[in-house]
């Protein structure tokens, strides 16, 4: 007996009417001479759909469905239509450039089920998205820890499905690092699955999974709000956006990176109330203290920072920037890019495609009669020089230097042809930094050391005595771990601080660099200088309850060698 699949022929015949249509549509094109279209393979954009309220566009049968500067592009059944050719006079009138496809009403149908979204999200201005006080408030007061934040992505991710529209799950995501204090967004596409996380205090944590098809759309949102070319997904882009919450603007910098699954996503978050760090709060140790209070505000020299990406270099700088800042002080920056904006202060980016550069910029600067010079990073000899020359010719010059550490500092001087001798006379102070997470204060659990862990704080100990005799160190008896709650999102930490060292030029190591000393020689050269390393200063920070040893060991190698 012969039977049929009811459900197959219907497909069948969907399939045959939908083929159908798309050659009418071709033939339609022809006879009017223009391009035919086939929106099923075009993303529709919403701002472009919005120019024709959704009456006159069905009424019209016609749709917007591209943007371009003022390039808008059409597609209708029939360009003869006079209700067509009404909206194309009246585009027209608007300064738009009307661009006509010709399409199957399947296309036109595709493209206006996407007025849906209209409703749900606040037109699209490139670099910025802009929410009303009362909408940010409600997603701030929703998203107050990563248990929130996930259920109520959950949440959206159903709607999102079900109805269409990323504008709303995107303010989620970034109104919930913002809640959160984290200082990135990652999305990473897996082979079947797609992974967010933010970067809390420094430490990548799991926020959501979700698929790929909504993936999509996330992207294309992300890229147009950043001002990103949608259909470039070969080649890195990068790219920014602004969040205005309360009067305040925050803004965030985009990352485009293409991958074996899908282009990764990473968002940074560049809150102004993240540097509102003074000086006074770096947690610098007393001692070191008093010696970069003084160096800093020295009429001239150089204070060079070093550390790895993320470790607070910039931070640091901007609390020193702050604390010479004064009305009868020019201070002008060298950046890349500018991360915050500083009130009284002259602050300008590289930008090497017009060939300014941090060397470029530095000569301009001199120009400028500063007193006060921030270069962002020195990365040639070039730039070397031309920062020394400014310190040793009335400037105090500020930067930054890579390095692993405060000693590493003069052996990558002479590696950049600066002269010892002229090292001596131009560097006031070279510091390293890290940032470890303070422990959280609601649930840090103390406890008694390991043998081993007994072993190693109280060698640390006693070398910071022989540094510092007068110095109290306080006893190996207890220490502190994590635990984890809702007040620290169940992490076990809350907060950043750097841990610090620093060398001086002073005679001893003067007479070395002449020698072209290692690390380890300016490190033993230095020792009368009573000044702790990041070690010493991590440890005394761990006996202090301040942060847990596994944390310092994550930043610092604390089997070094005690010199």
């Amino acid at each position: 007996m012969l039977e049929f699949n009811d459900t197959t022929e219907k497909k069948k015949v969907a399939e045959l009417y939908s083929h159908e249509a798309e050659e009418l549509a071709q033939v339609l094109a022809k006879r009017d001479q223009l391009p035919y279209i086939d929106l099923s393979k075009f993303a529709i954009n919403t701002d472009a759909l919005r120019l024709i309220p959704e009456e006159e566009a069905r009424a019209a049968n016609i749709t917007a469905f591209k943007i371009t500067g003022r390039n808008l592009f059409l597609a209708t059944l029939s360009a003869a239509n006079p209700k067509v050719q009404t909206i194309i006079k009246e585009l027209g009138e608007k300064n738009f450039i009307p661009n006509v496809y010709v399409c199957s009403t399947a296309s036109l149908n595709r493209a206006w089920e996407r007025y849906a979204e209209i409703s749900k999200s606040a037109r699209t201005t490139a670099g910025v998205i802009d929410i009303s006080d009362e909408g940010i408030n409600e997603l701030l007061a929703q998203c107050q820890d990563l248990p929130s934040i996930k259920k109520l992505l959950e949440k959206e991710y159903a709607i999102v499905n079900q109805e269409g529209g990323v504008s709303n799950l995107l303010e989620i995501i970034l109104a919930g690092g913002i809640t959160t204090n984290a200082s990135d967004i990652h999305v990473e596409p897996q082979e079947t699955e797609v992974r967010m996380r933010y970067r809390l205090d420094g430490v990548l944590h799991d926020v959501s999974i979700f698929d790929h098809k909504l993936y999509q759309q996330l992207l294309s949102r992300v890229k147009l709000i950043s001002g990103l070319k949608l259909n470039i997904k070969a080649s890195a882009q990068d790219g920014r956006m602004s969040i205005h919450i309360n009067g305040q603007e925050i803004e965030i910098r985009t990352s485009i990176l293409p991958g074996a699954y899908g282009e990764s996503i990473v968002l940074r978050i560049l809150n102004p109330e993240a540097i509102q760090v003074t000086f006074e709060t770096l947690g610098i140790e007393p001692h070191l203290f008093k010696i970069v209070d003084r160096e800093i505000t020295k009429p001239n020299g150089m204070v060079l920072l070093t550390g790895p990406t993320g470790s607070g270099k910039t931070t640091t700088l901007y609390s020193f920037l702050r604390k010479v800042n004064d009305p009868g002080t020019k201070i002008i920056t060298i950046e890349d890019p500018i991360e915050y904006h500083l009130k009284g202060i002259n602050q300008t980016q590289v930008n090497p495609e017009k060939n300014y550069t941090f060397l470029s910029g530095l000569r301009s600067t001199l120009r400028q009669d500063p007193d006060i010079i921030m270069v962002g990073e020195i990365r040639d000899k070039e730039t070397a020089k031309i920062a020394i020359n400014a310190s040793l010719t009335g400037h105090l010059v500020f930067s930054t230097l890579h390095t692993n550490n405060a000693p590493g500092t003069i052996p990558r001087l002479i590696d950049l042809e600066i002269n010892p001798k002229i090292i001596d006379a131009a560097l006031n102070i070279a510091m390293a930094q890290r940032l470890v997470r303070l422990l959280c204060p609601v649930c840090k659990k103390a406890e008694t050391p390991t043998a081993e862990e007994a072993k190693l704080l109280q060698g640390v100990a006693d070398s910071i005595k022989l540094k510092r005799p007068e110095m109290a160190t306080p006893e190996v008896g207890q220490i502190y771990r994590p635990v984890g709650c809702p007040a620290c999102n169940e992490t076990g930490y809350k907060g950043r601080q750097g841990i610090f060292e620093a060398i001086l030029i002073d005679q001893a190591v003067s007479e070395l660099m002449v020698k072209n000393p290692n690390e380890r020689d300016i490190k033993i050269a230095a020792r009368g200088q009573g000044i702790l390393d990041m070690r010493q200063d991590g440890i005394l920070k761990v006996l202090q309850g301040t942060t847990s040893l596994e944390e310092l060991a994550r930043v610092v190698d604390l089997n070094e060698e005690i010199l």
